[in-house]
């Protein structure tokens, strides 16, 4: 008598089958809470993409701080002409180099965005599912990280010229949060500015006309005490103040409002990325 036909094996139980239906079946996409931070850290690796394979920018970009520490920094420690509260002007300035150079990388953030806009670019990124403020908070945090390089190159200089700095971890870490949350709105001010001109010299002479406002109607060179009243009233509204008081506390420890610094810090950033988002569109049109 001949034997029962076997049973016939399941898809599952034949490994060329089941490699074939992995091949064929696509991964689950995230959903979710899960779906944000993934597509913010795509878009940052990204934009860190471009600097692996051009680091110019990263040193033609040390040389301005430098020389204010190197200049401005010493030879006013020399005159005694601004008060600092009995620390060496030059351990006053170095936080407000820091934070000067971060905005300077920041604020020209908008001339890329535009240059995707008209290399196409940005039209293929917006037609992804990729939400929009999603694409704004990668370019938002690759400009921050971008500035941190740029913070610790300043650090290096301000160690080498003597200036007392703290090296406690958590201090440092404290530093580097401040320095990426002031950038990303400043990066995201530049985008937002880019989407209202659309034009890459409108937004170069946006760009130069508030800098340097910025930076002087800050803290950064000076006291508040020592500004006259309309200046004191600009430098609170000045998210560049908070961030260099956060700095000083940080680095130096001098007196500071960390709590309020980061708070302020942290809503300019979201105001930010989310006024970028929402003239994102009208920059592909």
């Amino acid at each position: 008598m001949s034997e029962a036909p076997a049973a016939p094996r399941t898809a599952s139980a034949d490994p060329t089958v089941a490699g074939t239906a992995l091949l064929l079946t696509p991964p689950r996409p995230r959903a979710g809470w899960r779906l944000l931070p993934a597509r913010v850290a795509a878009m940052c690796a990204v934009e860190l993409q471009k600097l692996r394979h051009d680091r110019t920018e990263l040193y033609t970009r040390a040389v301005q701080p430098a020389l204010w520490l190197l200049i401005f920094g010493q030879t006013f420690t020399r005159i005694h002409a601004i008060p600092t509260g009995g620390i060496p002007y030059i351990d006053y300035l170095a936080p407000g180099i820091i934070a000067q150079s971060a905005m300077f990388i920041a604020i020209f953030y908008g001339i890329q965005i535009i240059w995707e806009r008209d290399a196409g670019i940005l039209n293929k990124l917006l037609v992804t599912p990729t939400p929009r403020s999603a694409l704004i908070t990668g370019k938002a945090f690759a400009a921050g990280v971008k500035s941190l390089i740029q913070a610790v190159v300043v650090v290096l200089i301000a160690a080498l010229l003597g200036v007392a700095l703290t090296w406690n971890p958590l201090k440092l870490l404290g530093v580097a949060a401040a320095v990426v949350l002031a950038s990303a709105f400043f990066s995201c001010l530049s985008m937002t500015i880019a989407g209202i001109v659309l034009s890459r010299d409108r937004l170069m002479g946006f760009g130069q006309a508030i800098t340097m406002p910025l930076f002087f109607g800050s803290n950064a060179l000076y006291p508040v005490s020592v500004m006259p009243g309309w200046l004191q009233a600009v430098s609170k509204a000045n998210p560049l103040s908070y961030q260099v008081d956060a700095l000083r506390g940080l680095l130096l420890g001098t007196p500071a409002h960390l709590a309020a610094d980061f708070g302020v810090l942290a809503v300019a950033a979201a105001l930010g990325i989310a006024a970028a988002s929402s003239l994102l569109g009208r920059l592909a049109r």
